[in-house]
């Protein structure tokens, strides 16, 4: 066997160890009937991320100046409380936070595709649990999606 085989079929990931064995699993949200690409196709992982980070540096920067007197413990408490209440709220609403905005990304029910409060507010708490943020499947949607029912796609 050749070890380079071997290594790059590691790297590569199970989806590409599934797919060189034969099987035909689609393109990332075949299954939900959207486009493989464009605007309303699933947002890949590193528009996703970086959503997020923006999302978390300003709940960040909202927690240090309003709210606490110096960075600590008690600062990323209030940055989670804050991330809590924008989430909710910007994607209950709009569907979308400042992060997902400028990333060109937007939060929608699968039923309805149209932003749903109460979906909204079981994402956003899963997603501060982290956990089910961290569990993807083979769309590429977090275990927080998919129990709330929604997709994270690109405008």
């Amino acid at each position: 066997m050749d070890n380079r085989q071997a290594i790059g079929s590691w790297l590569s990931g199970p989806r590409a160890a599934i797919e060189d064995a034969g099987a035909d699993l689609g393109y990332r949200g075949e299954q939900l009937g959207l486009p493989e690409a464009g605007p309303g196709s699933i947002a890949r992982p590193g528009r996703r991320i970086g959503a997020l980070a923006v999302d978390w540096g300003l709940c960040l920067l909202i927690a240090y100046g309003l709210l606490t007197d110096g960075y600590g413990q008690a600062t990323g408490n209030w940055a989670l409380l804050v991330f809590f209440a924008l989430s909710v709220l910007t994607v209950g609403t709009l569907g979308f936070t400042p992060g997902k905005r400028l990333f060109g990304l937007r939060v929608i029910a699968l039923a309805t595709g149209r932003p749903n409060p109460p979906r909204a507010l079981l994402r956003t708490a899963l997603l501060c649990v982290a956990i089910p943020a961290l569990v993807w499947d083979r769309d590429g949607r977090g275990l927080h999606d998919r129990l709330a029912r929604t997709v994270e796609v690109r405008v």
